[in-house]
């Protein structure tokens, strides 16, 4: 029986033998609950799916966003590692494909005068040194019978897919800080106004107060009880001020510029709470968000290394094949047909004892599998976590904005009551100045809570999955 005969008949048995040795890994089951704690219903829509421009509609913000999109340096690197993981695929799929090289060597050599390989020289050549030229291409295929190659190929892909998955989950991080530092910059915008405001009411209200020490109705304890109510609102105005300036510089560092000012078209009051929150069901966070998907392609690249570290303990069928021109002298070196020669060779080679390298390769690779499996549920339960926080927030910070809007309504009548009380000697200071105290406080929370209504939906969004359409 010829030799490629017998190598053919070897290569068809090993494959059938090799149909089994790595199956595809399935996605753990049972990793989510049926619904979201603090969930609003149970429809299974939800905002994640929503698009970005749909979900966030001020005109400004977009903006921010897609310059943040385009020049952020977290993006472009991400970016990056997607252009390099493409190129490492593209050379996996070449793995079923021969290796050829192209050699053009020559050598001369002059052994001794007294040694066998001298004397035979000069006997039936005459010379005392020999000449070697030769150009040859060598053809090298590994068979690829226990799925070696099919792993790695596999392995590679889940790789680049991975890397896009990592860019996805930096572009929702990257929308909702964006989005976040903006509706910061406006609530400072607020409480400096809050706080430019409650200065003037302090002002009018000490001139009153030295009026009537000047009248000797009062002491000059009121003087200074409303000179520090005074320099109390005076302070926060250089702090807002300070705060302003830091976020605008890290909004514009985190969209890509140097640090500038910000331009401003909207106002806090004139942000609008989104009312229709659905959040969906957690089974569809395990293809919507990136993390989630990543981790589950790392689930991939874990089997296809078992397959690749198994495959490595079974036989290997590896064909070579070389050809050329080769002569002992320069002039007769491309000499053909005279000068022609070719080689073919076909070997199976089976591992027996290497230290048990490869057994623990393959033990490690087992591990390292069993060890993604654990983080993917992490993964799922901490994304699961998050999308219950934010819904949490969401709704304890909708009942908050109502009573602390209350309770700044009602201070701001108090203020205007004690005001005109004090005005006509029916207050006296002390009440003027709590009630002053009292409103600046109420004021400047309700905005605070505001913000953290803002960017509590935003939070939500982002844990959802969106951001990233």
């Amino acid at each position: 029986m010829k030799p490629f005969n017998i190598i053919s008949i070897l290569a068809f048995v090993l494959t059938l033998a090799g149909c089994s040795i790595s199956k595809d890994l399935v996605r753990p089951a049972g990793v989510e609950p049926k619904i979201f704690r603090n969930s609003f219903g149970q429809d299974s829509s939800s905002i994640g799916d929503l698009p970005l421009k749909t979900f966030i509609t001020d005109p400004t913000v977009q903006a921010l966003i897609d310059t943040a999109l385009t020049k952020n340096y977290d993006i472009q690197i991400a970016l990056k590692n997607i252009d390099a993981a493409e190129v490492l695929f593209k050379q996996s799929k070449l793995g079923y494909l021969p290796e050829l090289k192209l050699q053009v060597a020559a050598n001369t050599s002059r052994p001794s005068d007294n040694s066998l390989n001298g004397l035979s020289i000069s006997q039936f050549t005459g010379s005392k040194h020999i000449e070697d030229y030769s150009a040859n291409l060598s053809v090298f295929w590994e068979a690829d019978i226990w799925g070696k190659i099919r792993n790695q190929k596999a392995g590679a892909l889940a790789a680049y897919l991975q890397t896009e998955e990592a860019r996805k989950a930096v572009q929702t991080r990257l929308v909702a800080n964006v989005a976040e530092g903006y509706y910061n910059l406006l609530m400072m915008d607020a409480q400096l106004e809050i706080a430019k405001k409650n200065l003037k009411l302090n002002d009018s209200t000490l001139r009153i107060i030295n009026l009537q020490y000047t009248a000797g109705q009062v002491t000059s304890l009121a003087i200074q009880q409303a000179e520090a109510q005074q320099l109390v609102a005076a302070q926060l105005i250089p702090k807002l001020e300070q705060n302003v300036a830091l976020q605008e510089n890290a909004l514009s560092v985190l969209i890509g510029k140097l640090p500038e000012a910000i331009s401003r078209k909207s106002r806090l009051d004139q942000m609008n709470i989104p009312t229709e929150l659905s959040s969906g069901f957690p089974s569809a966070l395990l293809s919507r968000r990136p993390d989630i998907k990543s981790a589950e392609l790392a689930l991939n690249i874990a089997n296809a290394k078992v397959g690749v570290a198994k495959a490595s303990l079974y036989p290997s069928l590896v064909i070579t094949a070389s050809g050329g021109v080769n002569s002992f002298k320069a002039s007769n070196w491309f000499n053909v047909p005279a000068s022609l020669f070719g080689m073919v060779s076909g070997g199976i080679t089976q591992p027996i004892f290497q230290r048990g390298q490869l057994k623990a390769n393959y033990e490690v690779a087992k591990i390292d599998r069993e060890k993604t499996v654990i983080l993917f549920r992490q993964s799922v339960l901490n994304a699961v976590g998050e999308v219950s926080d934010e819904l949490t927030k969401v709704e304890k910070l909708k009942s908050q904005y109502s009573l602390a809007e209350k309770r700044s309504l009602t201070l701001q009548q108090a203020s205007k009551n004690a005001n005109l009380l004090f005005r006509n000697g029916m207050a006296n200071y002390l009440e003027v100045i709590t009630a002053q105290s009292n409103l600046l406080q109420s004021e400047l929370e309700l905005a605070t809570i505001k913000t953290e209504q803002l960017n509590a939906v935003v939070g939500l969004y982002r844990s959802l999955g969106g951001g990233w359409k």
